[in-house]
């Protein structure tokens, strides 16, 4: 993502901003030319098969030799909604088959492609392990903006993710390399009941909303279709809709959204008391357990 001079509309990002590109690729994403991005430094980072379609779909072929790194298999070990396939492995390569089809549907070849392969559902139980492997990533392509998750207390993977990712980015912080995150949203625990693709109020980080119709809505649809196993959990979402903004300074040691977990109602095997206990004790190991 290389840019020189003015943002689109001739509006000129504020120097603090300029520096790490954040606002500048928000302005590009949400530009009404559609304009490609040079994304060679551009990662986009995810917890499942499936996320990237969700969270940017429609945005992908636009990000020319941006990386897609998929965190986890897609396939819980407890073989939940493994669709009747007989182990989570013939599972985890179905997911594999259909994130490589909806992938190329979006424009992204395989080669760009990277998968952590941690199972589905445990991402938690291995923030090191993805904050390592990120913080190598990030600075073997010279990464200087990353998309991924909202800390917002939905998925335990999302939200490990996210936590992955800020970690990896103080890292690289420490040795010169300057990473905005822009984050998307998913799925939260709002004030009355669940909150699909929908941001927590936050004044500092204001939402970019990028009306999605046309053919890019033909090919977010398309890549919607490809991931075949996941049908009833994507009719959930929105296709004519994609929200990004710059993420909060997120304090991975205090809970998300308020203390309001959504994956504390679901069989997914967190409480907020077993992730802040990771979360802080992965802090304490990294030496990033100061405030952010």
């Amino acid at each position: 993502m290389r840019y020189d001079g003015e943002s689109p509309g001739g509006i000129l990002a504020p120097p603090a901003v300029r520096r790490d590109g954040a606002d500048l690729f928000l302005a590009r994403l949400g530009s009404p030319d559609r304009p490609p991005i040079k994304a060679d430094d551009v990662a986009v980072v995810v917890a499942h098969p499936d996320d990237e379609s969700i969270g940017c779909g429609a945005q992908l072929e636009r990000m020319e030799d941006a990386a897609v790194v998929v965190v986890t298999d897609g396939a819980p070990r407890n073989r939940v909604d493994a669709n009747g396939l007989v182990s989570a492995e013939s599972y985890a390569e179905r997911r594999h088959r259909e994130l490589a089809l909806a992938l190329a549907l979006g424009g992204i070849p395989e080669a760009w492609l990277v998968r952590f392969g941690i199972p589905d559902q445990e991402a938690a139980h291995h923030l090191l392990d993805i904050t390592h492997r990120l913080n190598a990533l990030f600075a073997r392509r010279a990464t200087r903006v990353v998309l991924t998750h909202a800390y917002e207390g939905g998925h335990p993977d999302h939200d490990a993710v996210a936590f992955a990712v800020h970690a990896a980015a103080r890292l690289r912080r420490l040795r010169g390399q300057s990473i905005a995150i822009v984050e998307m949203p998913y799925y939260a625990e709002g004030p009355s009941g669940r909150m699909l693709q929908r941001f927590s109020p936050d004044p500092a980080c204001p939402e970019l909303a990028v009306r999605i119709a046309g053919r890019e809505r033909t090919v977010k649809a398309r890549m919607f279709a490809a991931h075949r196993t996941q049908q009833r959990t994507l009719a959930q979402f929105a296709l004519d809709v994609e929200r990004f903004r710059r993420a909060p300074a997120w304090d991975f040691r205090l809970l998300p959204n308020g203390g309001r977990l959504l994956y504390e109602k679901q069989d997914w095997g967190m409480t907020g008391e077993r992730w802040l206990a990771l979360a802080r004790d992965a802090l304490k190991q990294l030496d990033l357990d100061g405030t952010p």
